[in-house]
């Protein structure tokens, strides 16, 4: 028996492009004769988005809109949508009509042989400088820093096994790494070419004027990727080279003082090694609390980073 197919699809004011995707989607899956729902995200629209997704789950029980009560953002929508999905397969786009739902079939056969599969848009229709230069440079940044190579960590476009992203939670901007958290619990990744339409309604929602609060989330996703469980290993080691260059100087310094009668209580280097050894212990002691807080992460349940107004269909 076929795996059956969730579409989770992240939503935020496009009234415009709603019902093409919809209708595009629909033809899709059905001539793949396999079991599939779509799961619509609506990330609190202000203008006729959720009207229209409503009225289409009205007509269609397999699609579940699910509406916030204001906008959370594209990481919050995401986490949404894998909650709410049932399918054995997750497949993510976007709702602005650049992502092809034609595709959809490639990547469901790329995913019989791994558990993630990510999308590709090597002929993207977008401004140089203003977006496919930058998603050159951050595709290359987070392939270098969290050790998966993909050419595309910004195409929504992607397919994950139930197993795999349901473990995964979400905040901050870190849907686009995805891929590099599944890796974390053994995944396996491929990718493969998708198409990439120009955009035919309004204006980029979730764009790279977020770049600063990616950067800064990669960053995040590199310490937990890399101490999330043994903190005291990232803020330990600095703490005790610090500690123990300060109390080397603390040492020459009462040498100088016990021994050779000279005045110190003046000197910058006294000042420089009561610092190193102040510093010391707080990173230690940061190290100490990190892995207390991990401790309570792990052995507790974590909240939803949304709050959901309605669901329709479920």
């Amino acid at each position: 028996m076929e795996e059956s197919v969730s579409i989770v699809i992240p939503v935020y004011e496009e009234e415009e492009s709603v019902p093409h995707l919809y209708k595009s989607i629909k033809g899709v899956m059905e001539g793949l004769n396999r079991k599939y729902e779509i799961v619509f995200v609506d990330d609190g629209s202000k203008d006729k988005t959720f009207k229209l997704l409503e009225d289409i789950q009205k007509k269609d029980p397999g699609v579940v809109v699910v509406s916030f009560r204001r906008n959370f953002g594209q990481t919050a929508a995401m986490a949404a949508g894998f909650e709410y999905a049932n399918g054995d397969i997750i497949v993510t786009m976007d709702a602005d009509l650049q992502n092809d739902p034609n595709d959809i079939p490639k990547l469901l056969e790329k995913i019989k042989d791994c558990d993630v599969v990510s999308g590709w848009r090597k002929k993207r229709h977008d401004r140089f400088l203003s977006r496919r230069l930058p998603s050159m440079i951050a595709n290359g940044l987070i392939s270098k820093v969290t050790g998966v190579s993909l050419h595309d960590y910004g195409c929504t476009l992607k397919a994950y096994r139930k197993e795999v992203i349901k473990n995964v939670r979400l905040y901050g901007e870190m849907h686009r790494f995805i891929p590099a958290i599944a890796s974390w619990v053994g995944a396996t990744i491929t990718e493969v070419e998708t198409t990439h339409h120009p955009r035919k309604f309004g204006k980029s929602k979730y764009g790279i004027s977020r770049t600063i609060r990616v950067v800064l989330d990669l960053i995040t996703v590199k310490f937990l990727q890399s101490f999330s469980t043994r903190p005291i290993h990232a803020f330990g080691p600095g703490g005790l080279v610090l500690g123990f260059v300060g109390f080397l100087i603390a040492l020459y310094l009462s040498f100088e003082k016990l021994v050779m009668g000279k005045d110190i209580g003046g000197r910058p280097l006294l000042f420089l090694g009561v610092l190193l050894i102040i510093l010391g212990v707080q990173l230690v002691i940061m190290g100490l609390l990190g892995e207390m807080l991990a401790r309570v992460y792990h052995e507790s349940q974590g909240k939803p980073i949304y709050t959901v107004k309605r669901v329709l269909g479920r």
